[in-house]
């Protein structure tokens, strides 16, 4: 079982920065790929980037290629989502997910564990 709660969400200017923070409890973090994604209101939940176990592979959303950067510490047992150059569209509840799979960890689907996510408003 692995429990998962996100930080670090707020009010950001346009083309400013917010760092995510996911702190998963159980001993077996460093086991898990580990995903972001996102949910505006009214809309789909959408992949935004994921990151395997050890942290050799990430993935990214077209819309986060450039801008965003996940990373983790299993030292810590947290998942981190660097978010630069915030956009109007950025805004959203955003999610930490782990999941015991290889791949991209695109599809939500995939995922075992989700945290109760963290609001990210961008004023512009």
């Amino acid at each position: 079982q692995v429990q998962l709660v996100e930080s670090g969400g707020g009010l950001v200017q346009a083309g400013g920065s917010l760092r995510l923070s996911c702190a998963a409890s159980g001993r077996t973090f460093s086991s898990y790929s580990m995903g972001w994604f996102r949910q505006a209101p009214g809309k789909e939940r959408q992949f935004v980037a994921s990151i395997t176990w050890s942290g050799s592979n990430t993935y990214y959303a077209n819309s986060a290629k450039g801008r965003f950067t996940i990373s983790r510490d299993n030292a810590k047992n947290t998942v981190y989502l660097l978010m630069n150059s915030l956009k109007p569209d950025d805004p959203a509840v955003y999610y930490c997910a782990a999941r015991s799979g290889g791949g991209s960890g695109y599809y939500s689907t995939t995922y075992n564990y989700w945290g109760q996510g963290t609001q990210v408003t961008v004023s512009s």
